[in-house]
């Protein structure tokens, strides 16, 4: 599919267009989501360079996603996705500029291009060149990764509360569980998220390198720089939330251990208080010819007695040591 986004009055008109329609010649982004070879060969034209494939898009090595075109810089990075996946391709998005427009390229729904979308069919300010829209879709994307590697925390700073607090009952091994996997499912995230600054981080530095051939502005120059510093923080905030959970795993496997040390305590503890009358019982039942008891009406409730007194006097001299 591709989408148009057209000067206009009030920003950049968006034009879906239909299979065989020729692709406007103003267009300043076009936006190509899972595109066919027809497709791509359009935007070849109107952009003289080739717009990667599906398989040039998933391309981890740095040559393959940064590089040079004779009419356009094309630049490969990692964005968030709407839905929680795994499929890298789908979060991955080539960026194929010039400084007359722009063309993306990707394979999944991307929840900061539909946000950037429409600001741009509303926002007069954007400039109708391809390093503006750029810039201005960068925004959305940086603001978005910060938004959720917040979320991220603040789902840590919950689960933290919960793990160290009264929320857990010690007693239940079901909410450690679940815990622990909130845990991992937080630290997917921020390893995504991990991902996603590393490639925008080489993309901006290359960017930056190709000022001249792309024509950027001194404030457009500086732009990139505050952007990649901007990446850089989220990163370093995303180093510091690791560790964080790192130890919060470390805990929370810790707390389950001395439950179940604590469990094992007490069988410990309550086969060391029954083993008194276990042994009197053992004397009682022996089957020699001449006890002393044998033939006393008594004998039978001192047994009991005594064991009832073993386990009582055991009792208290564990709770004297306070092993109970």
């Amino acid at each position: 599919m591709i989408i148009a986004y057209c000067p206009s009055v009030k920003g950049l008109e968006k034009i879906e267009l239909s299979p065989g329609e020729p692709l406007p010649s103003t267009s300043v982004w076009i936006d190509l989501v899972a595109p066919t070879r027809e497709e791509r060969q359009l935007a070849e034209t109107l952009m003289g360079a080739e717009i990667p494939a599906r398989e040039d898009v998933a391309s981890i090595e740095t040559s393959e996603r940064l590089y040079l075109e004779p009419g356009a810089v094309v630049m490969t990075a990692q964005l968030p996705v709407t839905a929680r996946t795994i499929d890298p391709v789908l979060s991955s998005v080539a960026f194929v500029l010039n400084a007359k427009r722009l063309v993306t390229v990707r394979y999944g729904d991307l929840k900061s291009i539909d946000q950037f979308s429409q600001k741009a069919q509303s926002d007069a300010t954007i400039a109708h060149v391809g390093p503006a829209v750029f810039f201005a879709l960068m925004d959305i994307v940086v603001d978005h990764c910060a938004d959720n590697m917040e979320a991220a925390s603040l789902q840590y700073d919950e689960l933290s509360l919960e793990v160290f607090g009264d929320r857990l009952n010690t007693r239940k091994t079901a909410s450690y569980q679940v815990a622990i996997k909130r845990l991992g499912l937080i630290g997917l995230d921020v390893a995504k998220l991990h991902d996603v600054c590393a490639s925008l981080s080489r993309l901006l530095l290359f960017m930056n390198t190709q000022a001249v051939r792309l024509g950027l502005s001194e404030q457009q120059v500086s732009d990139c720089k505050a952007v990649g510093r901007d990446v850089h923080s989220i990163k370093e905030h995303g180093d510091a939330l690791d560790n964080k959970l790192s130890f919060l795993l470390d805990a929370t496997v810790g707390l389950v251990t001395l439950e179940q040390n604590q469990i094992s305590k007490i069988f410990t503890v309550l086969g060391v208080i029954f083993l008194p009358p276990t042994l009197i019982a053992s004397i009682y039942g022996m089957n020699f010819k001449n006890m002393p008891e044998l033939e006393w009406q008594q004998g039978f409730l001192f047994s009991i007695g005594l064991m009832l007194v073993s386990v009582f006097s055991t009792f208290v001299v564990f709770r004297w040591k306070r092993l109970l």
